[in-house]
């Protein structure tokens, strides 16, 4: 399902880079693993950042029941949550042209309160989505974990993505000249586990996590 853009999400600044197919919003969404929220109180505005996860039409965010950012949005304030990636330092000729290579979604409304059993498979969700199958190997939270963590989310109702992608875009004239050019490819990349030293003896390392030990790292 596309979402229809409105006059909020519309992208007015290099429109043709503006995605609002849901296909291309929720891939970011997906991709990503930090979100920022942005939030006004008694005219003050304020951005947090925050881990975020998808579940179907909802980013999800959550976080402890005594933050401000938190405690606010349960009133019924607007939001905007924004995701975004960066992929590359794109380098011209010129000082003017230099660009980055992105992918980004903004999404606006109300946050809505997660509670009873979903809070629980929410925090199932947060944890899979970090490390699949987790959460099946953490001791399950207590009552009093549970009454401190905020779970909200967003309906993906007025969302759209801005997306750069390929190389700089010069002056004509500006080609000719002997000054390199081109993508400087960006990533984030997983090292090797780093053991906590509290580690109880004979604890080894699952499969989950050894999965994301680089090619030849032990």
């Amino acid at each position: 399902m596309d979402v229809a853009p409105s006059d909020r999400t519309r992208v007015r600044r290099m429109p043709k880079r503006g995605a609002y197919d849901r296909a291309a919003i929720d891939a970011i969404l997906d991709a990503g693993l930090l979100c920022h929220v942005g939030y006004v109180v008694e005219g003050q505005p304020y951005v947090t950042p925050t881990a975020h996860w998808r579940d179907g039409d909802y980013v999800y965010w959550h976080g402890s029941s005594a933050s401000r950012m938190l405690r606010t949005l349960v009133g019924g304030v607007e939001v905007c949550v924004t995701v975004s990636m960066l992929d590359g330092l794109v380098l011209a000729r010129s000082g003017f042209h230099h660009s980055m290579n992105y992918r980004a979604v903004m999404a606006l409304g109300r946050a809505e309160l997660v509670e009873g059993d979903h809070k629980l498979h929410a925090l199932k969700m947060f944890s899979d989505r970090l490390v699949p199958g987790r959460w099946e190997t953490l001791r399950p939270p207590t009552t009093q974990e549970l009454k401190a963590t905020t779970i909200l989310r967003l309906e993906l109702t007025e969302a759209s993505a801005k997306i750069r992608t390929g190389q700089p875009v010069d002056d004509d004239e500006d080609y000719a000249l002997p000054v390199w050019a081109g993508v400087l490819p960006l990533s984030v990349i997983a090292g090797a586990p780093i053991p906590d030293p509290r580690l109880a003896p004979g604890t080894p390392l699952p499969a989950n996590i050894a999965q994301f030990t680089p090619e030849g790292v032990t």
